[in-house]
């Protein structure tokens, strides 16, 4: 009789455990991700949390691209920030003016980085609410069921959409700093790398991947210019200062456990959205906080670095109240989700072509509130990190990248170890 209880009690741990695996992940903070039935598709099991770990802002329409990647795979290469037990993606049609349907979609780990062949026994085929097509609006975005797939940290993913009919304008991010690729026909599915011939400095249509995790508590999301966005970071290394960043992260003992999530667009400016003749600065960080900060998957925290492009770039902002005012804007966004917000002093550029001492004036003057205390929740001194200290308005040499305004691979190291890790632990915003 106990031997016939006992196997009643594992019964019901089984069908409960079941029940679990099938319920849990199914969604996150209104995000989509539906379970699936179809292959490979299902929520990852035991107990865990949807936490971002890559992403990417859109920033403009690509140009010469009016009828898409039309009968084309297209093989992004991404890079994690944290692992977990299942993935799910986030892919954008932000700017394009007609639907974009994608018929097929997967993802997969790297054989090795940066390069566009699966890992043996990877290949996941992706769907989105059970079904393997989807179509997604112009100005819309999708994310994908889950599926389950061991994701390292700091690993290299494929994620591959295949388009079968013209669609439009393609959204991409045009700074990848990261090679990615295109091949004819549909090959989304294909292990092998040698059909994508093709290569790009671009990331289309991707903006985000999503890991389930029992490890990573969330997320920092960064909003940021060409310094976040890495410009003059070595391709393909991901040396940009959120990567270090992500590694201390990782590896430091008392850090806190979270991803870490780049909205850098190269060029981007606080209050004025990019022109016409430069259209991939994308929209004014004031426009797109909400969309490429705050509706990531997870966040906890908020690092904003910005300003420096509008002191730089026509029309040229010369009133630091105007830039500390957009700033303290972005904060109140991010206080209105009950977030706490890092924020950065603005980076010296003595010697580059565009330098004057009245604009360097400004640049200091949007410093010298910032360190007051008054705009963010904490701060962190990039200035302070970079800067020669026998010339402060240019950059350490060992920092600059060669144009006197971007770090170096070992300036965005300096900028992450710049950062108080306890800065990102607060548990609500400052009373400014």
């Amino acid at each position: 009789m106990g031997y016939a209880l006992l196997a009643g009690l594992a019964a019901i741990v089984v069908l409960v455990s079941t029940a679990i695996f099938i319920g849990v992940g199914d969604n996150d903070s209104g995000q989509g991700g539906g379970s699936s039935q179809a292959r490979n598709n299902a929520s990852p099991a035991s107990s865990g949390n949807w936490v971002g770990s890559w992403s990417a802002s859109p920033a403009a329409a690509e140009p010469n691209s009016r009828d898409g990647f039309t009968n084309m795979s297209i093989r992004n290469v991404v890079h994690t920030s944290v692992g977990g037990t299942g993935a799910r993606i986030q892919l954008s049609n932000l700017f394009g003016n007609r639907p974009l349907t994608i018929s097929h979609a997967t993802v997969a780990l790297a054989a090795a980085p940066s390069n566009p062949t699966a890992a043996a026994g990877t290949m996941r085929r992706l769907t989105f609410g059970n079904k393997t097509a989807v179509t997604i609006p112009a100005g819309g975005e999708v994310t994908s069921d889950a599926v389950r797939l061991n994701v390292p940290h700091a690993a290299d993913l494929l994620v591959t959409t295949y388009s079968p009919s013209p669609s439009g304008p393609v959204t991409y991010h045009p700074y990848a700093r990261q090679t990615s690729y295109v091949a004819e026909g549909d090959r989304a599915e294909e292990t092998a790398g040698t059909a994508f011939n093709q290569q790009s400095p671009y990331w289309r249509y991707l903006t985000g991947v999503d890991v389930w995790s029992s490890e990573t508590q969330g997320a920092v999301a960064v909003l940021g210019d060409s310094i976040t966005d890495g410009i003059t970071s070595s391709p393909g290394a991901n040396r940009r200062w959120t990567d270090f960043l992500a590694e201390r992260l990782r590896t430091e003992r008392d850090a806190p456990r979270l991803s870490v999530l780049n909205g850098g667009v190269s060029g981007n400016r606080v209050l004025v959205d990019g022109s016409k003749f430069s259209p991939n600065n994308g929209p004014s960080g004031l426009a797109r906080m909400n969309r490429d900060v705050l509706s990531r998957t997870g966040v906890k925290a908020v690092v904003i670095e910005m300003g420096l492009n509008d002191i730089l770039k026509p029309p040229r902002q010369r009133d630091p109240n105007k830039i500390v005012n957009g700033l303290r804007d972005l904060v109140r966004q991010a206080h209105a989700r009950g977030l706490r917000v890092v924020g950065s002093t603005l980076t010296p550029f003595g010697g580059h072509r565009g330098y004057t001492p009245r604009l360097d004036a400004t640049r200091r003057a949007v410093n010298e509130q910032i360190r007051a205390g008054k705009v963010f929740d904490a701060v962190v001194d990039f200035d302070a990190a970079l800067r020669d200290p026998a010339h402060p308005e240019r950059l350490r040499a060992a920092y600059d990248s060669g144009d006197h305004l971007h770090p170096s691979d070992n300036g965005y190291r300096a900028m992450a170890q710049a950062m108080d890790l306890t800065a990102l632990k607060g548990a609500s915003p400052a009373k400014l």
